[in-house]
């Protein structure tokens, strides 16, 4: 990585919200904690746009008199007639008015970006390998996906996108404002293709310049092995909270449950940015006893529902240890709250993303989607983790100049006591 000055990244911001995404080059799931309805998209041509300028009877209120003003002036003025597209200035339009309530996680998906998500739930892409979200307005890296492009380029969780460069799109912005579908759009692309992302990192000014080269990922949801003298010790690796998790879950558990010499086990949820709540749900509930809350969901109203365990754990006689980091977000700090909370499971690591809030998929005509919020998500005692992140009852920094994993091994430590 070669550090550069800031002042050549021409700070040119995009206007056309394009991609959204789950986990692919990147994913937004920071925290995306998606609702508990499945979810499928089926992909159409744009539709051909019929156009009604009468105001619904229960709209009456609104004066659409400038958006039509507007409309019009374009197709008289505009010089380029190609780019009067009428579907793309509708869809535009509809934009705007989601991007307007200033949430990043609340957004409009044409068909082609609807169908990306779903590919991304299956977790075979190609991109670079990078979870983003937000810290504040600011646009952050929540983790590299392990042995992706980004890691391997030597980007790290908590790392600050100020600029993207992609010379085969003759693309050059600045981050400053930019929504996630717009970065995931700039960043994303074909096997092969190099794209370049400036990061500031550790509170420094001077942004480092980082050259990736995208490639074909395939992430798995769940991965196991076994640890520690006479193989005793379960390390499951929880990657994601995706439409295979449960049964990759499934089969994991099956393993710890053949082998009577394991005694205890180490789930792991670093740079794990989310997905369905559900999911989070079922793996916590393998830890609890029955009827136990796992996450109270709170909607605008003040409304609270509870989530509560509805089976028989399997995994709730082991001794346990979950490891988190601030690449752990969403669907991952509801798992890691609910086995604190109510089983007093420590938490060794790093303090979490800090992502407490729903987002619900809607299927609309045409293969169109809407993204929105609908609610905020608290641990079982009430806490919102928007307020800082889980913070860990043991904290270990990763030493990134030595090849141990020093937060696993503390763990190991600590669940052999």
């Amino acid at each position: 990585m070669n550090k550069i000055n800031l002042p050549k990244i021409k700070l040119v911001l995009l206007r056309k919200a394009l991609i959204l995404i789950f986990i692919i080059s990147f994913s937004f799931s920071s925290g995306y904690v998606f609702g508990n309805a499945g979810y499928s998209a089926s992909i159409k041509q744009f539709p051909k746009v019929t156009i009604n300028r009468e105001t619904p009877k229960d709209k009456g209120i609104l004066d659409f008199n400038l958006f039509w003003k507007i409309w019009d002036t374009l197709n008289a003025k505009y010089y380029d007639r190609g780019k009067l597209i009428p579907s793309e200035m509708v869809y535009g339009a509809i934009r705007g008015m989601v991007a307007s309530v200033g949430d990043p996680y609340t957004v409009f998906l044409p068909p082609e970006e609807n169908k990306i998500v779903q590919e991304d739930l299956q977790g075979n892409f190609e991109g670079a390998g990078i979870q983003i979200g937000f810290k504040g307005n600011q646009l952050v890296v929540i983790a590299p996906i392990q042995s992706s492009p980004a890691e391997k380029a030597g980007v790290k969780a908590g790392d600050f996108i100020i600029g993207i460069k992609d010379e085969s799109k003759n693309l050059e912005i600045g981050t400053v404002g930019i929504t996630l579908p717009e970065a995931v759009q700039a960043i994303r692309g074909p096997a092969g293709s190099k794209v370049t992302l400036f990061l500031t990192r550790d509170g420094k000014d001077e942004p480092i310049e980082t050259e990736i080269t995208r490639a074909s990922i395939d992430v798995p949801s769940v991965t196991i092995d076994f640890l520690g003298e006479g193989e005793k010790i379960a390390h499951i690796k929880i990657l994601k909270f995706a439409t295979e998790t449960l049964d990759e879950w499934d089969n994991s558990v099956t393993e710890v449950l053949k082998k009577p010499e394991i005694k205890a086990v180490v789930i792991d949820v670093r740079n794990n940015p989310g997905g369905f709540m559900q999911g989070a749900v079922d793996l916590a509930s393998d830890f609890l006893d029955q009827s136990e809350v796992v996450v109270i969901e709170e909607d605008g109203s003040g409304t609270k529902e509870e989530f509560r365990v509805e089976k028989l754990g399997r995994l709730r006689n082991y001794k346990s240890i979950v490891l988190i980091n601030q690449g752990s977000a969403s669907a991952s700090e509801i798992f890691a709250g609910a086995l604190r909370d109510d089983k007093k499971i420590k938490l060794v690591g790093e303090t979490s993303f800090g992502k407490g809030t729903i987002q619900e998929p809607q299927q609309i005509n045409g293969g169109l989607g809407l993204h929105i919020t609908i609610a905020k998500w608290l641990t079982p005692s009430g806490f919102w983790v928007n307020d800082g992140g889980l913070k860990p009852d043991i904290e270990v920094k990763d030493n990134p100049d030595t090849e141990e994993d020093e937060q696993l091994q503390k763990a190991i430590d600590e669940v052999l006591k």
